[in-house]
């Protein structure tokens, strides 16, 4: 079992970055390809990214290729995501998610582990 912290959330203008963390409990942290997701008020829990345990693979989705990078600390069991070039559109809850094994699907309903969120929004 892994438990699952997100940070680094506020408030920017558009244009603006951020850098999003996820810190993860327990000593199996490379056990798990690790996902972020996010969620716009009133809409689906959307997949915004994946890495595999050793960061070998990455796959993101459309909206945010080219603008957001996902990287992992293995020595720290810590996710990151860095936006930038954010948009209006990206204001979310973004969550990060977990699945034991080499996974690099892109539905909420594969993960087994979710952090709790960190709100991210950004005016225009």
């Amino acid at each position: 079992q892994v438990q699952l912290v997100e940070s680094g959330g506020g408030l920017v203008q558009a244009g603006g970055s951020l850098r999003l963390s996820c810190a993860a409990s327990g000593r199996t942290f490379t056990s798990y390809s690790m996902a972020w997701f996010r969620q716009a008020q009133g809409k689906e829990r959307d997949f915004v990214g994946v890495i595999t345990q050793s960061g070998g693979s990455l796959y993101y989705a459309d909206s945010v290729k080219g603008r957001f990078t996902i990287s992992r600390d293995n020595a720290k069991n810590t996710l990151y995501l860095q936006m930038r070039g954010l948009k209006p559109e990206d204001t979310a809850v973004y969550y990060c998610a977990a699945r034991r094994g080499y996974f690099t699907g892109s539905s909420r309903n594969d993960y087994d582990y979710w952090g709790q969120g960190t709100q991210v929004t950004v005016s225009s």
